[in-house]
Order: C-alpha cells, then structure tokens, then sequence
C-alpha cells in the first residue's frame, strides 16, 4: 500500500506513478472527490484510472472533515495534534472502522495506493488512514 498526493500533478503524471508502481486500485479517501485540476474529479479520473487497469474507489468514509484540515498544515501544532486525534477517532470507531477494515482487506489481495490532494503525506489524513490499516493487518496477524 502506498500513499500519494496529486498536488502539482497533471491526471497523466498520476496515472503514470501509479502505474510505476503497479497499483491495480486506487482508493480516494477525498470527503468530496472534486478538484480544480482538469481529470482529477471522481468520474474523470476513474476513467483515466480504468483506461489504465486500475480499479477506483471512493470511501467518504474516510474523508477527513473540511472544518478538521486547515490545523494539518503543521502537526506539531496544538491545533494539528488536536486535528489528528479528531481524525484517529473518525477512523476507529463505527464507518471509519468498517472502511479502514474493509481497505486492509482489500489491500491483503491488491496493490493498494491511497489518494488525496496534499504532496506531502505528513500533511495529510491519508498518513493515519495507511496507518489504521497496518494496524488492522498486524492485529489479524496477533
């Protein structure tokens, strides 16, 4: 499982990294899965994505709240350790749970990326989504 940001990144680029990396579903964990950029909204890029060979799935599930994403710009911040343990209580309980469930079973069978718009993944809720799930996987392994 991997996790990457299309920040700066044109469709193709993306496609072309995912690809590289022999992703076969991208799962984008966007709370609204639209983008300025051109081919980078859910319909667009799951056709560019299936063009590819690559499966997409979108689980809002696992979308971080718009109103809990401005204090991720720095995690050492009051606000950005209070942003992280409001987003690891979305992803641990109820939906959160099943989707982070759901997604270490799928990365069990699949290359897995994990998608969203920040470059740098310390900025980003995917950074604890990729971790939930190893988390999962290890305690199905105990």
């Amino acid at each position: 499982m991997i996790g990457v940001g299309y920040e700066g990144l044109s469709v193709d680029q993306l496609v072309e990294r995912l690809t590289a990396e022999s992703v076969e579903v991208l799962v984008d964990v966007r709370l609204t899965p639209l983008s300025r950029k051109p081919g980078l909204s859910k319909r667009a890029l799951s056709e560019s994505l299936s063009a590819a060979g690559i499966r997409y799935v979108h689980d809002r599930r696992l979308g971080n709240p718009k109103d809990n994403r401005p204090a991720y710009a720095d995690a050492t911040s009051q606000a950005g350790i209070a942003a992280r343990g409001s987003y690891r209580e979305i992803i641990s309980k109820g939906d959160g749970a099943e989707a982070v469930r759901e997604l270490a079973a799928l990365a069990e069978h699949h290359t897995v990326a994990v998608l969203c718009f920040e470059a740098d993944e310390s900025h980003c809720h995917r950074e604890q989504v990729i971790a939930a799930v190893a988390d999962a996987q290890s305690s199905v392994l105990v």
